[in-house]
């Protein structure tokens, strides 16, 4: 099969990085959604496992990595939602959860302590097509088709449901004042019993991460707490949260390639109120996602590089941490698959079950099952990440 793969893309003249893979591979990796009415391209996956024990992943849903509106799309890319009641062996075909004239994109799902379920999301507004021989440098423009539209961030929003995903509420969205943001993470709650909203700036020259945060369970929402505004660092941040053991909070921050700016770390030590400088971490990453195992370990999923100053060296990685953030094992495989928006949740027996998406035409969305590595101290080439070992279903 391999080989196969190989010749077919020689012959065709196309190339895709990462996607040929023996047939094992695939048996052992779950496609858990991909065309039919959640269209041709699904991507930035997340998932939740809730209080009674279902999975609940949600994604994007559309006809590419931006969905413009159409006649097959008249209402541009959406939510979709599936759900497992049997940790992942079997999945519901996918539903849609929110739909509406915006292309609503990079949805996140958490639960709360008092169980409500919330979706994250942003969104991107559409507006005139514009002449090819009329520019207007003020403007935002996408291209599409031979068409330009001028485009409008349409801001950072959630959903939420009060009975496990069955139905969800009415749009909520977070006023962010002068700068529009976007979101790339699930909401999340403090030792407090605050909810914080991840998300992050990026315009022309400048991006940094911020969050918001809710004393009284999103009836009022903070101005933004800015991470890494200011510091001459370009983090496009896709801001990830996580509470370490000693109370403080870990913020992870996407970096930039072309400015050869890494992901990054940043903390703070009043419930998010305010943040230290960023740290390097020493690698590139994209689409940063924590989880904290009963172990105590914290799982730090994200799209990976095996060569720092090549995006077509992407591929969905692992790395975790031993001593609360501040060395990072790894990095270890999950697919060769480039899409990544991987996240994690701990199963009943310990092993993990990751979710992710492949890009590129019909893009699908996968989950694997595997074991979190064990602390070691064997040095893994950044170019030759080692594999996570497969577990059936």
């Amino acid at each position: 099969m391999m080989k196969l793969t190989r010749l077919l893309i020689l012959f065709t003249g196309f190339y895709i990085p990462f996607l040929a893979f023996s047939q094992d591979h695939k048996e052992l990796s779950k496609v858990i959604s991909k065309g039919g009415t959640a269209g041709e391209y699904q991507a930035f996956t997340d998932v939740v496992q809730l209080k009674n024990g279902d999975l609940l992943a949600v994604f994007y849903a559309g006809e590419s990595h931006v969905t413009y509106p159409s006649e097959s799309y008249p209402k541009a890319g959406r939510i979709c939602m599936v759900r497992s009641t049997d940790e992942g062996k079997s999945w519901s075909r996918p539903i849609t959860i929110y739909d509406d004239h915006a292309d609503n994109r990079d949805p996140h799902i958490s639960q709360m302590n008092d169980g409500t379920v919330i979706v994250t999301f942003f969104n991107t507004l559409f507006g005139e097509i514009i002449e090819k021989t009329k520019i207007d440098t003020t403007k935002s423009l996408a291209h599409y088709q031979g068409q330009r539209r001028v485009t409008k961030n349409g801001g950072i929003h959630y959903i939420t449901s009060i009975d496990n995903g069955e139905t969800w509420s009415a749009i909520n969205t977070i006023q962010t004042g002068e700068y529009s943001n976007a979101c790339s993470a699930p909401m999340r709650q403090l030792r407090n019993g605050n909810w914080i909203y991840p998300a992050y700036h990026q315009r022309n020259e400048e991006a940094f991460g911020v969050v918001y945060i809710s004393t009284n369970k999103g009836r009022e929402w903070s101005e933004g707490k800015y991470i890494g505004k200011g510091e001459v660092k370009y983090l496009p941040a896709e801001t990830d949260i996580i509470t370490l053991k000693n109370g403080d909070i870990l913020a992870a921050l996407r970096g930039d390639i072309k400015r050869d700016d890494k992901l990054h770390f940043s903390i703070s030590k009043d419930q998010g109120q305010s943040w230290g400088k960023v740290v390097d971490s020493g690698f590139q990453g994209h689409c940063p996602h924590f989880i904290r195992l009963k172990s105590g370990a914290i799982v730090l999923t994200y799209r990976a590089f095996t060569d720092d100053s090549s995006a077509s060296s992407g591929y969905t990685g692992l790395r975790i941490s031993y001593d609360e953030g501040k060395t990072w094992q790894g990095p270890y495989l999950i697919d060769k698959f480039w899409g990544a928006y991987a996240s994690t949740v701990e199963l009943g027996d310990n092993s993990l079950l990751i979710t992710y998406y492949e890009e590129g035409n019909q893009s699908a969305v996968r989950v694997i099952k595997t074991h979190a590595p064990k602390q070691s101290k064997v040095n893994i080439s950044y170019s030759k990440p080692e594999p996570l070992v497969r577990l059936k279903f």
